[in-house]
């Protein structure tokens, strides 16, 4: 049978199990080959949604077409209601993680001030989900160094822990941060519960925009201090009142009402759909941040108004729900009841969507826009290069397809042992970090560059559930090439293109002014010359990025394989530390920002280490101290 007719009778079979499912509402599961979720979603009527997704195929886009070409299996889950649909897919795609899926990624999670009054003694810290309903969040920022800013300001001036739940149970007596009049020292018991509570609302009504009187206050405090002569205390009060205004300064008051509102503008693309935020709490501007959806991150919801839902979805998942959203896009009758609904459900008190606005509301409104306007021109001019980088790879190198994911494997090893492959995935010209990969040698004593690759790639095209590459770059010139093309001729894929990439040589005499510095060279199988690229082309720019990340990943993995080698080394000596015994260690160690403060006492009672055990432990933890 064909490729093609394996694909129709794949097409008809997914058609099938569609038309079979219940009109129901729920949530449906794509699934590659290998039975990965590589898709999940939400209907009202499940055997509607589904069956839509395998008929009209001719002029759906190109990404669109590849996400369901992967597709071999459908499954789904029955709900009550569409709410409850909602609540599911949410849930679902951050447990599973779907390649297609709207995702917000770590580095676009908006940091919180997050006071802790699940513990006795509350304390700040920095936040990047809501995940506690006990405990309060201050947030959405933008500036992470802004929130620990606030934090810094409002543990001085109220004199809040900053110490680790494991370092304050630990405490024998205080600690500098007390003996500098910066806190409590509730470790030890100097402050009451009730006293220390009153600090911890001091500093809520602070994030909370209630300063009243605070900068006149801190203003007398500091004249009446200069003019007693208390020169070190008039200091103190100078520069809480100077970081006071810094903060406050940041955070525009623009309205006299005490609400929490975010302002958001969707502008959509062929190339994407940006997200534009602006958003403020309790009257005060305290960030405005974007986020940019590619087609592959867009899921397989064609409509404006479905991504918008599915982003909003996961926006509010985890982070704070406002007294009022502001939309420019209108979802209509129904989806604006159901997501009004959904967030009502979360928050567990009503909110208000408007989309017709006047005055401040207006102009707040039209800055959002703007920036999104901005922002999706930035992203198109990026987007658009890449593209243009891609299709050259392709034309250059010969590919048959556009290479929409490119793999790329480096060898590396330490001190001639310890030697594994990295497998990075540029996936539509970026890096997709979750696809990255390590082998660690199985089959090659010593360091055998050429042998240890051929292993790499026959076990990486044993997993099914990996998408076949348009391209694989392997770092190294021929030798390494002919090893990789052997393995994948062995392994009956000689059809995917592979390419060999030699880093750039130096050619003459720096002392005769004649050195040269050539091209990176790509060698292409039953090809003498080598291609070359234009020196700051995009797609040269794309293939040794892929190649350097190889490098960085292969590095990294070895740093941590020593820094854990040398830590489980430095203990082999301590005669009654067993392997559960260093399994304890090592996590409490983990979790200690300072080894010199480590004692006796901490070790019996977290790690459960008797005096023997203890004292030498402590000796090789001071000797390592002494190393650093």
């Amino acid at each position: 049978m064909s490729i093609k007719q394996e694909d129709e009778e794949r097409i008809k079979a997914l058609k099938e199990r569609a038309h079979s499912l219940p009109k129901s509402p729920g949530v449906y599961f794509m699934k590659n080959e290998a039975g990965v979720i590589i898709y999940i979603g939400k209907a009202k009527v499940l055997k509607s949604r589904v069956s839509s997704y395998f008929i009209n195929q001719k002029g759906r886009p190109r990404r669109l077409k590849h996400l369901i070409s992967q597709i071999s299996k459908v499954d789904f889950m029955n709900t009550e209601t569409e709410v409850e649909a909602f609540l599911l897919e949410a849930s679902l795609i951050k447990k599973h993680k779907p390649k297609y899926n709207i995702r917000l990624k770590d580095d676009k999670s908006y940091p919180y001030i997050r006071l802790s009054l699940s513990e006795a003694f509350p304390r700040l810290n920095l936040a990047r989900r809501v995940t506690s309903k006990k405990d309060l969040y201050f947030g959405p920022f933008t500036s992470s160094f802004l929130v620990r800013e606030n934090i810094k300001f409002l543990n001085g001036l109220y004199k809040l822990r900053d110490c680790s739940n494991g370092f304050m149970k630990i405490r024998k007596r205080p600690c500098l941060t007390y003996e500098i009049k910066r806190c409590t020292a509730p470790c030890v018991d100097l402050v009451t519960k009730e006293k220390y509570k009153k600090q911890v609302t001091k500093a809520v009504d602070f994030l909370e925009g209630k300063v009243g009187n605070l900068l006149k206050d801190l203003e007398k405090n500091m004249k009446l201090s200069a003019d007693s002569e208390d020169f070190e205390k008039a200091s103190e009060y100078r520069d809480q009142l100077k970081s006071a205004e810094l903060i406050l300064e940041k955070q525009n008051v623009v309205s006299s009402e005490d609400l929490d509102r975010d302002f958001i503008s969707f502008l959509s693309h062929e190339k994407g759909t940006l997200v534009a935020m602006t958003h403020f709490r309790k009257g005060r501007l305290i960030g405005k941040r974007s986020h940019f959806l590619s087609p592959v991150q867009s899921g397989m919801d064609e409509d404006l108004r479905q991504k918008a839902l599915s982003f909003l979805n996961q926006y509010y998942l985890d982070n704070l729900i406002p007294d009022e959203l502001v939309m420019d896009l209108d979802l209509g009758r129904d989806l604006n009841r159901l997501f009004l609904d959904l967030l009502k459900e979360r928050k567990g008190s009503d909110l208000s969507l408007k989309h017709t606005f006047s005055g401040k509301l207006k102009d707040i409104m039209v800055q959002t826009s703007e920036m999104a306007k901005i922002k999706l021109d930035e992203y198109i001019s990026k987007s658009t290069k890449k593209e243009k980088g891609l299709l050259e790879i392709q034309a250059k190198l010969g590919l048959k397809e556009f290479p929409l994911r490119m793999e790329c494997y480096d060898i590396s090893n330490f001190q001639g042992g310890q030697s594994v492959g990295s497998q990075i995935v540029f996936f539509d010209g970026s890096p997709s970090v979750e696809d990255y990969r390590i082998y660690k040698i199985k089959t090659v004593v010593g360091s055998d560059d050429f042998k240890s690759m051929k292993e790499v790639l026959s076990r990486r095209l044993a997993h099914n559930e990996y998408q076949d590459p348009q391209l694989i770059l392997i770092d190294g010139g021929k030798g390494q090439l002919s090893k990789a093309v052997e393995a994948l001729k062995e392994l009956g894929r000689a059809d995917l293109k592979v390419v060999g990439l030699a880093k750039s040589r130096e050619k003459g005499s720096f002392d005769d002014k004649e050195l040269i510095r050539t091209s990176e060279r790509f060698f292409i199988p039953g090809r003498n010359n080598p291609v070359v690229f234009k020196t700051y082309s995009e797609a040269l720019k794309i293939l040794t990025h892929m190649r350097d990340e190889a490098h960085r990943f292969a590095i990294t993995h070895h740093r941590r394989l020593r820094e854990k080698n040398s830590l489980e080394s430095a203990f082999d000596g301590v005669n009654g530390l067993g392997p559960v015994g260093l399994s304890r260690l090592k996590k409490y160690l983990s979790e200690q920002k300072d080894w010199s403060k480590v004692d006796e006492s901490s070790l019996k009672k977290s790690v459960s280490l008797n005096k023997n055990v203890s004292e030498q432990v402590l000796f090789i933890l001071h000797s390592l101290v002494k190393e650093d």
